[in-house]
Protein backbone atom coordinates (compact mmCIF):
# COMPACT_ATOMS: atom_id res chain seq x y z
CA UNK A 1 0.00 0.00 0.00
CA UNK A 2 1.45 3.36 -1.02
CA UNK A 3 1.39 6.00 1.61
CA UNK A 4 0.91 9.57 0.67
CA UNK A 5 3.88 11.62 1.73
CA UNK A 6 3.07 13.84 4.63
CA UNK A 7 2.48 17.47 3.87
CA UNK A 8 5.44 19.59 4.64
CA UNK A 9 4.44 22.04 7.33
CA UNK A 10 6.31 24.78 8.93
CA UNK A 11 6.64 24.69 12.65
CA UNK A 12 6.17 27.76 14.74
CA UNK A 13 9.15 27.63 16.95
CA UNK A 14 9.19 28.92 20.45
CA UNK A 15 10.55 32.33 19.82
CA UNK A 16 11.61 35.43 21.57
CA UNK A 17 9.88 37.67 19.04
CA UNK A 18 8.72 40.87 20.66
CA UNK A 19 7.75 44.28 19.42
CA UNK A 20 11.39 45.23 20.08
CA UNK A 21 12.93 42.50 17.92
CA UNK A 22 14.87 43.33 14.75
CA UNK A 23 12.31 41.51 12.61
CA UNK A 24 9.38 43.44 14.07
CA UNK A 25 11.21 46.77 13.79
CA UNK A 26 12.34 45.97 10.25
CA UNK A 27 8.74 45.36 9.23
CA UNK A 28 7.59 48.61 10.82
CA UNK A 29 10.44 50.53 9.15
CA UNK A 30 9.32 49.26 5.75
CA UNK A 31 5.70 50.14 6.49
CA UNK A 32 6.50 53.68 7.65
CA UNK A 33 8.95 54.31 4.83
CA UNK A 34 6.30 53.54 2.21
CA UNK A 35 3.53 55.42 4.04
CA UNK A 36 1.33 52.51 5.13
CA UNK A 37 -1.79 53.67 6.97
CA UNK A 38 -3.66 52.45 10.07
CA UNK A 39 -0.90 50.10 11.24
CA UNK A 40 -1.98 47.72 14.01
CA UNK A 41 -0.13 44.78 15.54
CA UNK A 42 -1.96 41.88 17.18
CA UNK A 43 -0.05 39.95 19.85
CA UNK A 44 -1.10 36.33 19.30
CA UNK A 45 1.48 34.69 21.58
CA UNK A 46 -1.06 33.66 24.24
CA UNK A 47 -3.62 32.30 21.76
CA UNK A 48 -2.99 28.57 21.26
CA UNK A 49 -4.74 28.40 17.86
CA UNK A 50 -2.64 31.17 16.34
CA UNK A 51 -0.34 30.50 13.43
CA UNK A 52 2.16 33.21 14.38
CA UNK A 53 3.29 35.30 17.32
CA UNK A 54 2.16 38.56 15.73
CA UNK A 55 -0.04 39.79 12.91
CA UNK A 56 0.72 43.25 11.61
CA UNK A 57 -2.17 44.74 9.63
CA UNK A 58 -2.07 47.94 7.60
CA UNK A 59 -3.67 49.49 4.58
CA UNK A 60 -2.89 51.40 1.41
CA UNK A 61 -5.25 53.13 -0.98
CA UNK A 62 -4.09 51.63 -4.29
CA UNK A 63 -2.74 48.36 -5.64
CA UNK A 64 0.46 50.16 -6.60
CA UNK A 65 0.97 51.36 -3.03
CA UNK A 66 0.18 47.89 -1.62
CA UNK A 67 2.94 46.43 -3.79
CA UNK A 68 5.36 49.25 -2.94
CA UNK A 69 4.77 48.71 0.79
CA UNK A 70 5.38 44.97 0.43
CA UNK A 71 8.60 45.66 -1.46
CA UNK A 72 9.63 48.15 1.23
CA UNK A 73 8.98 45.64 4.01
CA UNK A 74 10.96 42.93 2.22
CA UNK A 75 13.93 45.27 1.68
CA UNK A 76 13.85 46.64 5.22
CA UNK A 77 13.64 43.20 6.84
CA UNK A 78 16.43 41.90 4.59
CA UNK A 79 18.65 44.79 5.70
CA UNK A 80 17.77 44.36 9.39
CA UNK A 81 17.87 40.58 9.68
CA UNK A 82 19.05 38.99 6.43
CA UNK A 83 15.70 37.18 6.20
CA UNK A 84 13.29 36.85 3.32
CA UNK A 85 9.60 36.03 3.72
CA UNK A 86 8.82 32.33 4.08
CA UNK A 87 5.88 32.92 1.74
CA UNK A 88 4.18 35.85 0.02
CA UNK A 89 0.78 35.95 -1.65
CA UNK A 90 -1.61 38.40 -3.26
CA UNK A 91 0.63 40.37 -5.61
CA UNK A 92 -1.47 39.66 -8.70
CA UNK A 93 -4.44 41.83 -7.70
CA UNK A 94 -2.80 43.56 -4.70
CA UNK A 95 -6.01 43.99 -2.75
CA UNK A 96 -4.41 42.01 0.08
CA UNK A 97 -0.74 41.05 0.16
CA UNK A 98 0.29 38.62 2.85
CA UNK A 99 3.94 38.34 3.87
CA UNK A 100 4.74 35.40 6.11
CA UNK A 101 7.87 35.64 8.24
CA UNK A 102 6.80 32.53 10.22
CA UNK A 103 6.53 34.22 13.61
CA UNK A 104 5.20 37.50 12.20
CA UNK A 105 2.63 37.69 9.40
CA UNK A 106 2.13 41.03 7.65
CA UNK A 107 -1.23 41.86 6.04
CA UNK A 108 -1.17 44.81 3.62
CA UNK A 109 -4.71 45.54 2.46
CA UNK A 110 -6.76 48.04 0.56
CA UNK A 111 -9.41 49.66 2.83
CA UNK A 112 -12.40 47.81 1.32
CA UNK A 113 -10.69 44.44 1.73
CA UNK A 114 -9.69 45.23 5.31
CA UNK A 115 -13.24 46.29 6.16
CA UNK A 116 -14.65 43.10 4.62
CA UNK A 117 -12.31 40.59 6.33
CA UNK A 118 -12.02 42.42 9.68
CA UNK A 119 -8.92 40.58 10.86
CA UNK A 120 -8.70 42.68 14.01
CA UNK A 121 -12.22 41.57 14.98
CA UNK A 122 -11.55 37.91 14.17
CA UNK A 123 -8.56 37.99 16.54
CA UNK A 124 -10.18 40.28 19.11
CA UNK A 125 -8.76 38.18 21.99
CA UNK A 126 -5.29 39.38 21.04
CA UNK A 127 -3.93 42.57 22.56
CA UNK A 128 -3.71 45.25 19.86
CA UNK A 129 -1.35 48.16 19.47
CA UNK A 130 -1.52 51.02 16.96
CA UNK A 131 1.76 52.10 15.43
CA UNK A 132 2.07 55.70 14.32
CA UNK A 133 5.83 56.13 14.41
CA UNK A 134 8.95 54.33 15.57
Amino acid sequence: MNQTPSLQTRSRQTSSITRQSRLFKGILNGLFEKKAEAIVSLDLRKIPESVADFFIVCQATTATQVKAIADGVERSVKEATGEYPYRQEGFQHAKWVLMDYVNVVVHIMQPETRAFYRIEEMWSDAPQMEHKDL
